[in-house]
C-alpha cells in the first residue's frame, strides 16, 4: 500500500536543505520534474553500495513491463517516439516539434498514453499530420497511421482503468491485464479456483494476464519463459549479483525466493519471499521489486510492476521505532468494534528511508510512504514493513520553495491557519504518513471467511481511507505528545487543516472540468472530508465560508472533527472486516466521486492564476561505478538534471521488450 502526494501540498520543509542544489529541473503541461538527494550514501560500505547498485539495476530492467501493463500498444508508441527524438533530421526548432517533444515528456512521465493520476487519455498538441510526418521521417511509415490513431483518437483506449457506472469495467479499461473476457467471466474464473477456507490464500491473479483460448478463460503468467520473460530474465540476473553481496543471510534467502518466484510464477513462492523479506529489520539497504500494487486493475487483483531501492535513515527512524514499539496500544485503543481489532499485532517494522532508485510504478511519480506486503494473512501472522520516504518528501518541499507562489496562502482562510501550517505543517504531515503507513495499513482484521478481494473495484479507495482515518484519528491523540512524537497538543491541527482543505477543494485542480474524481487516493481524501462536512453540519464542525467570491473550508471544532474521523474509521473497518460490498460501494459513490461543478471551476481558476504545476515527479541520480586498474573501488552518486536525457537513456539501455 502506498501514500501519494502532489507537488506543493506540503508546508515548510524539515531537514537541512543543501546549498546551491536546484531541485526543480523541468516543467511542462501539469508537471514539474524534481531531483532528490541521497543522504547517507557516503557512509555506506563498498559492499552496501554494490548491493544497492545491483538492486537499482534490477529495478530499472522492469520499466518496459509497466509500460506494457498500462496499455498493450504503449511500447510500440514509445519506441517510435524515441526514434523521432533521437534521429529526426528535420527542423527541431519549430513550434510543432516542440509540441511533439512536450507530448513525449508526458508519455514518459505517465509510462504511456494515460494521465498518471487521473487515468484519462491525454493527446498531442501538434497536428496529426505533423505526427505522421515525423514517423515517416524516421522510416516508420508502415505504422504511422496506426500510432496516430492510438495517440489522437479519443475513442481509442480512452481510460486506463474504467470506473464508470453501468459499463463492464474490465472491457472498458485499457490496462493490458485482460483480453477477450468480461467482468463476469473473470470473477467466475477466480471464484472457481479460490479456496474460501484457506487462511493463507495466495494473491490470486497478481502476476498473470487473463485471456480466453478456445472459449475457455485461462491465465498467462508473467515470468521467465512467459509474458515479460526477457525483462524478468534481466531482473533475475541483477538480483543474483545483488544476492552475492547482500548484507545478511535473511536478505540472501529472500532474494533467492524472489528469483525462484520470477522463474516459476508460483505465487506461493511470492508469499515465501514476502515472509522472509519482512524479517529483515537489521539491514541498511532495502528494496521493493515485483508485481505489487493493484490500484491500476479495475478488479483490484493484478499487480503493477514496481521497483524501489532505499537506505535507512537511522536518526529519523527513531520516531518510527517508537510507533512500532507501541503498535499494540494503538490497536487496542482504536475506535473500531473489538471484533475487528487484531488481538496481537505482529512484526510491525517501521523506519524512515531515503530513496536511491525509483522504478516502474514508482517512477517518475512516486509515493511518500509504503507499507508492504499487501497480503492480509502475512500481515496477520508475520507483520509488515512500513516506511516514510524522507528525501522524497523534503525534495517536494524544497521544490515548492523555489516556486513564485503558494497554494497555502491562496486557499487557507486566515493568517492563523497559515502560521500554523508554516510552524507545524510539514512535520505533522510526516507524522500522519508514519501513522498511515506504519500502523494504519497494518491495523484491523478480516472476519473468518471474508475474502481480501470482497470490496472489488472499491478496495483501494476504502483501504486508503482506512489508513488515512487511522492516521488522522491518532495524530490528535495526547499519546503522541507523551511519546515525544508530536511537539505539543496543537500541532495536529495543521494536518487537519491541510487534509480538509485538500480533500474538499484544492486537489480538484488536478481533475479536468466535467470529469469525476476517479483516482483512489483522491477518492479517499474526498470521501473522508465530504463525509465529515455533511455529518458535522448540524454542529458546524466544518464551515464553508465565502470571501471576495472565493470559497474556503474552516474547521470550527477540531475535537469534534476527530470524533467524526473515529466514527468513520469504525464504519470503514466494519465494511472491510465483514466484506460488506454494498455499504462500501454506497460510501464511495456517495462521497468520493462527484465534484461540485461550480466549486471545481473556481478551484481550477484560482490554481491556474498561481502558475504552479499540480504534479511532481522525479529523475533518479545515477549510481556510477568507479574503477581503478579494472577493479571497482567505489560507487558514486551523480545528480543528473536532464529529464528527457534520462528517459532516452533508459530506453536505450533497459529497453528489452
Amino acid at each position: 500500500m502506498t501514500m501519494m502526494i502532489c507537488a506543493g501540498a506540503l508546508g515548510a520543509a524539515c531537514g537541512n536543505k543543501a546549498a546551491d542544489f536546484k531541485y526543480t529541473v523541468d516543467q511542462f503541461a501539469d508537471v514539474k520534474i524534481i531531483r532528490y538527494q541521497v543522504p547517507g550514501w557516503d557512509e555506506l560500505s563498498l559492499q552496501q553500495k554494490e548491493y544497492a547498485y545491483h538492486l537499482a539495476e534490477a529495478a530499472k530492467w522492469g520499466r518496459d513491463i509497466l509500460w506494457d501493463q498500462n496499455c498493450k500498444w504503449n511500447l510500440q508508441l514509445r519506441h517510435a517516439v524515441e526514434d523521432v527524438l533521437e534521429n529526426y533530421a528535420g527542423d527541431r526548432k519549430c513550434s510543432e516539434f516542440q509540441a511533439f517533444t512536450e507530448y513525449a515528456k508526458r508519455l514518459f512521465f505517465s509510462n504511456g498514453i494515460h494521465h498518471h493520476y487521473a487515468e484519462d487519455k491525454f493527446f498531442p498538441t501538434c497536428s496529426r499530420e505533423y505526427f505522421v510526418k515525423l514517423l515517416d521521417g524516421v522510416g516508420r511509415s508502415g505504422e504511422a497511421d496506426f500510432l496516430a490513431s492510438y495517440a489522437f483518437d479519443p475513442d481509442v483506449c480512452p481510460q486506463r482503468r474504467s470506473t464508470a457506472s453501468g459499463v463492464d469495467i474490465v472491457e472498458s479499461s485499457s490496462v493490458n491485464f485482460y483480453e477477450g473476457v468480461n467482468r463476469d467471466e473473470v470473477e467466475a474464473y477466480y471464484a472457481s479456483i479460490a479456496d474460501p477456507k484457506d487462511r493463507k490464500p495466495i494473491s490470486y491473479g497478481l502476476n498473470t494476464k487473463v485471456v480466453k483460448e478456445n472459449g475457455v478463460v485461462v491465465e498467462k503468467p508473467w515470468k521467465v519463459g512467459g509474458i515479460y520473460g526477457p525483462a524478468i530474465e534481466k531482473i533475475c540476473a541483477e538480483l543474483e549479483l545483488a544476492r552475492k553481496v547482500a548484507e545478511n543471510d535473511i536478505q540472501k534467502r529472500a532474494l533467492g525466493l524472489l528469483i525462484e518466484y520470477y522463474r516459476t510464477g508460483d505465487l506461493r513462492k511470492w508469499d515465501d519471499f514476502n515472509v522472509e523479506w519482512v524479517k529483515d529489520t537489521i539491514g541498511t539497504v532495502d528494496f521493493v521489486n515485483g508485481f505489487v500494487e493493484d490500484y491500476n486493475d479495475p478488479l483490484g487483483r493484478k499487480g503493477a510492476w514496481e521497483g524501489h531501492v532505499n537506505i535507512k535513515d537511522a536518526k529519523a527512524s527513531e520516531r518510527s521505532a517508537i510507533l512500532s514499539a507501541n503498535a499494540q496500544w494503538f490497536e487496542d485503543n482504536s475506535p473500531v468494534d473489538p471484533r475487528f481489532r487484531k488481538p496481537k499485532v505482529k512484526g510491525v517494522s517501521a523506519k524512515v528511508i531515503n530513496a536511491v532508485c525509483l522504478a516502474g510504478d514508482a517512477y517518475p511519480a512516486t509515493p511518500i510512504g509504503i507499507n508492504l506486503p499487501n497480503a492480509d494473512w502475512i500481515r496477520r501472522d508475520h507483520g509488515s514493513k512500513s516506511v516514510t520516504i524522507s528525501n522524497i518528501s523534503h525534495a517536494y518541499d524544497y521544490s515548492a520553495e523555489e516556486q513564485p507562489a503558494s497554494v497555502l496562502t491562496e486557499f487557507a482562510w486566515d493568517d492563523a491557519e497559515i502560521a500554523r501550517s508554516k510552524k507545524y505543517g510539514s512535520y505533522a504531515s510526516e507524522i500522519h504518513t508514519d501513522l498511515h503507513e506504519c500502523l494504519g495499513h497494518g491495523s484491523g482484521q478480516l472476519l473468518k471467511g471474508v475474502s481480501a478481494t470482497a470490496m472489488g473495484e472499491y478496495s483501494s479507495t476504502l483501504e486508503e481511507s482506512r489508513a488515512d482515518l487511522f492516521g488522522l484519528y491518532y495524530a490528535a491523540d495526547p499519546k503522541l505528545v507523551e511519546l515525544g512524537i508530536m511537539p505539543d497538543l496543537e500541532a495536529y491541527k495543521a494536518e487537519y487543516d491541510s487534509f480538509i482543505r485538500n480533500g474538499l477543494m484544492v486537489q480538484f485542480n488536478r481533475v479536468e472540468l466535467g470529469r469525476p474524481n476517479t483516482e483512489a487516493h483522491m477518492q479517499d481524501r474526498k470521501l473522508i472530508a465530504e463525509w465529515c462536512l455533511q455529518q458535522g453540519a448540524a454542529d458546524n464542525v466544518i464551515e464553508k465560508k465565502v470571501r471576495d467570491g472565493k470559497t474556503y473550508f474552516v474547521i470550527n471544532d477540531y475535537e469534534a472533527l476527530r470524533g467524526l474521523f473515529g466514527k468513520l474509521l469504525g464504519e470503514v473497518q466494519r465494511i472491510k472486516s465483514e466484506g460488506d460490498y454494498a455499504a462500501g460501494k454506497a460510501l464511495v459513490e456517495t462521497y468520493a466521486v462527484q465534484i461540485d461543478p461550480d466549486l471545481h471551476k473556481e478551484v481550477k481558476d484560482r490554481y491556474a492564476a498561481l502558475g504552479l504545476k499540480p504534479y511532481g515527479g522525479f529523475i533518479n541520480p545515477e549510481i556510477v561505478p568507479v574503477q581503478q586498474a579494472g577493479v571497482v573501488v567505489d560507487y558514486e552518486i551523480v545528480y543528473t538534471d536532464d529529464y528527457l536525457g534520462q528517459m532516452l537513456e533508459y530506453g536505450r539501455k533497459y529497453g528489452v521488450l
